[in-house]
């Protein structure tokens, strides 16, 4: 009978001990992206955050991103992940890849910066504006991704379809890099903060060219679709020679309606008070100031609430 206590006594011992090292009692799951964009790495940070501010312990995960994360949080399946504001919107009004089937139980916590529309292609692939694409094999992103709309939305502006004028390859970032550096396939949409790692990666051993979008079809893209704003990519990225024209959405975290007010409220306090500790790029555009941008859904009560306290909302 000792031994069993003393058994006993160990047990509880070792999860006590596992439960304070993960630095929170409710364990949630963080949707992120591919590990070659932005999403994976900036999800890790945050998550780190969230475990180490709250009674919550945030585990990242990696995934094919937007239109798959919201799904997964739909159905379930995740607590909280990253999404594109337009994607989101979209499965709000249940159009485009959410025809038919609205999705009205996730909820935002908030906006988090500016996501970057990147046309890629190498120097000397001859690509040198939307327009050339016809007729080439091109990476429209992964299957349910943001990029994919995004490709789906810019290609129509200049008069072609993505399923008839170009050869549509639905890759993630990593594969859509590497496809472009075994000449397997022509350019690659990506959507991503940036710099974006698969296209570093891509620029180190190539030198490569982002297709411009020319300042009409820019303006014609924020008139039909708001959430779209002009974006520029500096002169220096990717060891770019000029400053490059297009348009970026926003990143966003969402999150299932099933979690309770005061634990989103945590979660999004120790987001927002702690955007400092974020060493990613991507953390010097994390803003309390704009964390309401571009957001088309509810937010979370919890959200909402520290929004009100913090003198956001009315």
């Amino acid at each position: 009978m000792k031994k069993k206590y003393i058994l006993s006594f160990a047990i509880l011992l070792v999860l006590s001990l596992a439960l304070a090292a993960c630095g929170g009692s409710k364990q949630l799951t963080m949707l992120t992206g591919g590990t070659g964009g932005t999403y994976y790495p900036l999800g890790g940070e945050i998550s780190n955050i969230i475990s180490d501010q709250t009674n919550t312990t945030v585990t990242p995960s990696t995934s094919n991103a937007s239109a798959e994360n919201i799904e997964a949080l739909a159905e379930g399946e995740a607590d909280i992940a990253f999404t594109q504001t337009d994607v989101m919107s979209n499965a709000a009004d249940g159009i485009n890849a959410f025809e038919g089937k609205a999705i009205d139980n996730v909820l935002a916590i908030g906006s988090l910066y500016p996501e970057t529309i990147q046309i890629v292609t190498t120097k000397d692939s001859g690509i040198t504006s939307v327009e050339d694409l016809k007729g080439k094999s091109v990476s429209v992103g992964a299957p349910g991704s943001g990029t994919y709309v995004n490709a789906e939305q810019i290609l129509a502006a200049h008069g072609l379809d993505i399923e008839t004028d170009i050869k549509a390859q639905k890759l993630d970032f990593d594969e859509s890099t590497g496809g472009i550096q075994d000449g397997n396939i022509d350019a690659a949409f990506i959507t991503a903060g940036t710099p974006t790692g698969s296209v570093e990666g891509l620029s180190a051993t190539n030198e490569i060219t982002i297709v411009p979008i020319a300042q009409d079809k820019i303006d014609e893209l924020v008139k039909q679709f708001p959430y779209y704003a002009a974006d520029t990519i500096p002169a220096g990225t990717y060891k770019l020679e000029s400053d490059v024209t297009t348009v970026a959405v926003l990143a966003m975290l969402a999150v299932t309606d099933s979690l309770s007010e005061d634990d989103v409220y945590e979660i999004t306090k120790a987001i927002y008070e702690n955007t400092s500790k974020i060493t990613h790029a991507k953390g010097k555009l994390i803003s309390l100031d704009t964390a309401l941008n571009g957001i088309g859904i509810d937010l979370h009560p919890g959200a909402e609430k520290y929004y009100k306290e913090k003198g956001l909302l009315d």
